[in-house]
């Protein structure tokens, strides 16, 4: 009876120990099973779950703008005093609900090639109001042409044209005109051939962006979704050397296995550049736990505190011999136009900058840019990209309506927030196929190795008191 209880005792010890070792062995086991299948799934191929969602994304994505109205025109005119602004908003407009199209792969360098079409739709119940709110705005036209055109001689045939138009420096302006054109009557003068339509965003319907050649990630997966060329309308090569280079993805995802010392990567053709982001925090996002990466104010910085942004300080005089901080030029890849970009209300922008502006509130939760990364995978879950769109305008001697100016203005036009946030079922399907299989994978693994040692210990101890009995 003694020899079958000590056998009973040692046995439950035996099986306890080799549940143990299984669970052990099971750890790296399904660690590989894991890596393999995420390896398998991210891959930019039919049939994948990363191809399906890249070629249109189940992700509703809205841009909603603020429009700056400005409240002293005629105060700054002749006076150039502070421009007093309100921020009018939001109106919300859904973006990228169109799948990418011309999509090309080629095998033997493992990339696929696309254009991303271009289409927006208004959203009344997301919005302040409709499109055809009225807002006093800058002239688009009249603030650029002293420096598309800065001849002498050609500013004074300039400044009659503006005034036969009866244009000034400010204008009065609807949602629906200043985002997607108008014809502008100072341009329609114009005795040559130029485009007479202006808006921040024209042309932008039945446009597309592209094309964009990505590595599909088939023969190295630490390259999935990185951009290797584009070739758009926007000329990059304006850029001298380093800010040329595309670095990253598009933001809609990333290499697998993200750490959070990674510094996430991205290319954004609005701004002209490759921009990076940094993690901030961990989140829950419905039931998904993901990493949240910032845009840092590095990235705005000037080039004496960030060596890289060299190249966008294109002049000394309004940078302060490049001191100042905040606002990037991306004019060379705006035509010349003088285009300025900023996060919203110049958050994170040097005094100087926003001292000429009166009714901003620069506020980081609602003014900075993030992504929400799930790192097993490397999707972006959820996004927010904040930015804010500036024009340079300066006295100009030539031209009435700008020669009362006494100072150099970073204008501020509209700010806008993209965001996009993985729909219910989506996350459903996503915590069935990845993050469900991985935990359950994980609760089994710690489970048998738990009560393997549990159980080890437990009949151990059994064993040992049994017998420290029978020496009695």
């Amino acid at each position: 009876m003694g020899c079958d209880r000590n056998c009973g005792l040692i046995a439950g010890a035996v099986i306890g120990a080799v549940l143990a070792v299984f669970g052990g062995i099971l750890m790296p086991v399904g660690d590989m099973l894991i890596e393999r299948t995420i390896k398998k799934e991210v891959v930019l191929e039919e049939g994948t779950i990363a191809y399906q969602n890249w070629v249109k994304t189940g992700t509703e994505v809205y841009r909603q703008f603020w429009i700056y109205d400005v409240q002293n025109p005629q105060e700054v005119v002749a006076n150039s005093s502070k421009i007093k602004v309100k921020q009018r908003g939001p109106y919300t407009y859904r973006v990228r609900y169109l799948a990418k199209k011309n999509i090309t792969h080629d095998p033997e360098n493992h990339t696929v090639s696309f254009l991303q079409p271009n289409a927006a739709i208004f959203e009344p119940s997301l919005s302040a109001g409709t499109e055809n709110d009225t807002w006093t705005v800058l002239n688009l036209a009249v603030a650029a042409a002293p420096h598309l055109y800065p001849n002498a001689f050609v500013q004074v045939v300039l400044n009659s044209l503006i005034k036969k138009s009866k244009s000034s420096m400010f204008q009065k302006r609807t949602v629906k005109e200043l985002l997607w054109g108008y014809k502008d009557p100072f341009l329609s003068l114009v005795p040559y051939p130029i485009s007479t339509t202006v808006g921040v965003f024209f042309p932008y319907n039945n446009t597309a962006d592209g094309v964009y050649t990505v590595f599909s990630g088939k023969d190295n997966i630490s390259q999935v979704a990185i951009i290797d060329t584009y070739k758009g309308k926007k000329n990059l090569s304006y850029w001298p050397s380093y800010c040329d280079m595309i670095n990253g993805t598009d933001a809609a995802s990333f290499p697998p296995f993200v750490e959070k010392t990674r510094v996430l990567r991205f290319f954004s053709s609005d701004i002209c550049r490759s921009i990076y982001a940094v993690f901030g925090a961990e989140i829950n996002l419905k039931g998904i736990p993901v990493y949240r990466f910032v845009l840092p104010s590095m990235a705005f910085a000037s080039p004496l505190q960030n060596p890289d942004n060299h190249c966008f300080c294109t002049e000394t005089v309004i940078s302060n011999n490049c001191t100042s901080y905040g606002v990037l030029d991306i004019g060379r890849c705006k035509e010349g136009k003088p285009v300025y970009i900023s996060l919203p209300h110049f958050l994170h922008a040097s005094p100087d900058i926003a001292e000429p502006i009166e009714g901003l509130t620069p506020n980081e939760d609602e003014h900075s840019t993030y992504l929400d990364v799930e790192p097993i995978t490397g999707f972006t879950l959820r996004f927010a990209k904040r930015l804010q769109i500036n024009i340079l305008v300066k006295p100009a001697k030539k031209i009435e309506a700008l020669k009362g100016l006494k100072r150099n203005y970073i204008v501020p036009i509209l700010w806008l927030n993209e965001t996009g946030t993985i729909g219910d079922e989506k996350a459903e399907m996503f915590r069935k196929r990845v993050t469900g299989k991985i935990n359950l994978l994980g609760l089994v693994e710690i489970t048998l190795l738990s009560v393997g040692v549990v159980m080890f210990v437990a009949f151990m101890i059994s064993y040992c008191a049994c017998r420290s009995k029978k020496v009695k």
